[in-house]
């Protein structure tokens, strides 16, 4: 709801808001946190050596969806080219992530938290690509 409140209000938006844009701006923020504390919460296992692809994925996602997000927030003088090429990288970082976090799902519930929320994000992105392909 802030994003779409906020850039609505944008003088070269003036209201005319992509939804599915907005959407997956607030679902990367979501993920970028959910990522972070995810990989937070591995670095705490006792079997943490057995993390360490799952902290990678976890930390890469969320550099990944902050920066997606940040970008697609942006919109004066908007390069849709380049946000596009976000939407997708971000598709792919939370199609990865959520793989190996649904891995360690039945035994961290961490774990499968943040895979559901990759998998939103991810579906996210993609119908945001299609809603500026239109």
């Amino acid at each position: 709801m802030h994003a779409q409140e906020i850039i609505s209000r944008h003088p070269d938006v003036r209201g005319n808001t992509n939804a599915a844009l907005i959407r997956c701006i607030e679902e990367c923020f979501d993920c970028g946190q959910i990522c972070t504390s995810c990989a937070d919460a591995c670095l705490g296992e006792d079997m943490v050596q057995q993390m360490k692809q799952c902290i990678r994925a976890c930390l890469d996602c969320a550099d990944v969806c902050l920066a997606t997000g940040t970008t697609a927030s942006r919109r004066t003088g908007s390069n849709e080219d380049v946000i596009r090429r976000m939407l997708e990288a971000c598709a792919a970082a939370c199609a990865a992530c959520a793989q190996e976090c649904e891995q360690h799902a039945a035994h961290h519930d961490h774990c499968r938290i943040c895979g559901e929320a990759c998998r939103r994000c991810q579906h996210a992105c993609r119908d945001a690509l299609q809603s500026m392909q239109a």
